[in-house]
């Protein structure tokens, strides 16, 4: 089980630059199945951008992600990684990392980091 989740690596950045979100877990029986982020913007729905097989790295992405995000564990660190390239104005949210069973549902995901923003200007 998850205890606790720290996620950061948010900031301000211009139309096409780069950023890379972190995800730390910890806990007394650390063993997810997936790791999510998701990311909020402002009167939006939260909306799914990738999930990761903590063990395997099997990667799945939503369509905001696909071509530009990668996902990626660390599992000796017990932390997992967002890289997201050129970001678009559109991208500017509060990103979300989560651990659960995987999937595109928020539901499915039981322990969840505080969210890190990103601001992307044009």
């Amino acid at each position: 089980q998850v205890q606790r989740v720290d996620s950061g690596g948010g900031g301000s950045v211009q139309a096409g630059g780069a950023v890379r979100l972190s995800c730390a877990a910890s806990g007394r029986t650390f063993s997810p199945y997936a790791m999510g982020w998701f990311r909020q913007a402002p009167g939006k729905e939260r909306e799914f951008v990738a999930f990761i097989v903590w063990s395997g790295g099997d990667a799945y992405y939503g369509a905001p992600a696909k071509g530009r995000f990668t996902i990626a564990v660390d599992n000796a660190k017990n932390t997992g990684y967002l890289q997201m390239n050129n970001l678009q104005p559109e991208d500017t949210a509060v990103y979300y990392c989560a651990f659960g069973s995987g999937g595109t549902s928020f539901a499915s995901y039981d322990s969840w980091g505080l969210g890190t923003q990103v601001t992307v200007s044009s």
